[in-house]
């Protein structure tokens, strides 16, 4: 004579407890094997060896890959006159001079420039002999905490020999036509600095005002 059938009842406590321990023995395995894998993984980040000509001087540094122009000018060159705001590209703080063109350093890895020629505020002029758009700013006292200022006077600089070259903006009307050297040109080409000081107004007058100068 058989045995009578063992009668199995599934229970909803008896479920949850057997998946639970499946998903904790899934999640120790894959810790193992994480483990496993960080033990053979490189050591630490790579480096590159780049050369910089900053304010003229040509500068060898060997950087992080991820570092920023922004980081190598200031961490590697030590040149802090370059800040660092809202380190995102909005605020213009960061803006420097690579090749001639403004750029903010802060969106832009010091590996790319290697060989560029770099240009921040410490090389354009000293206090007894400041760069004529520096003078423009102390005269029209464009600053109150000055920590915008660097990157302001960056901008102001090439805004003057952006609108001479003809290169137009947003605001430009007429793309066949000489642009001139208005209010509402200098305010657009300058909209990426913020000064959070409320200086908008000394600061247009200044660079009006060095422009007129170089004429």
């Amino acid at each position: 004579m058989s045995p009578p059938p063992i009668e199995f009842e599934l229970r909803r406590r008896t479920l949850l407890v057997g998946t639970a321990a499946a998903a904790l023995g899934a999640g120790v395995g894959g810790s193992v094997g994480a483990q496993t894998d960080n033990e053979t993984a490189p050591a630490g980040p790579e480096t590159t060896d780049i050369t910089v000509t900053v304010n003229g001087t040509p500068q060898e540094m060997t950087v992080d890959n991820r570092v920023t122009l922004l980081d190598a000018l200031r961490e590697h060159l030590h040149l802090t006159g370059t800040k660092k705001g809202c380190d995102h590209g909005q605020c213009g703080a960061c803006t420097c001079t690579v090749n001639g063109a403004r750029i903010n350093s802060c969106l832009s890895l010091a590996v790319m420039h290697d060989g560029d020629e770099v240009e921040t505020i410490e090389g354009l002029g000293t206090p007894d002999q400041m760069e004529p758009m520096q003078a423009a700013f102390v005269e029209h006292d464009c600053f109150q905490c000055g920590y915008c200022t660097p990157g302001q006077i960056s901008s102001a600089r090439k805004v003057i020999e952006e609108i001479r070259a003809g290169i137009p903006s947003h605001v430009t009307a007429d793309l066949t036509a000489e642009i001139a050297m208005t209010d509402s040109e200098i305010r657009e080409r300058m909209s990426g600095n913020i000064c959070r000081c409320g200086a908008y107004a000394n600061i247009l007058a200044a660079i009006t005002q060095a422009a007129e100068e170089q004429t």
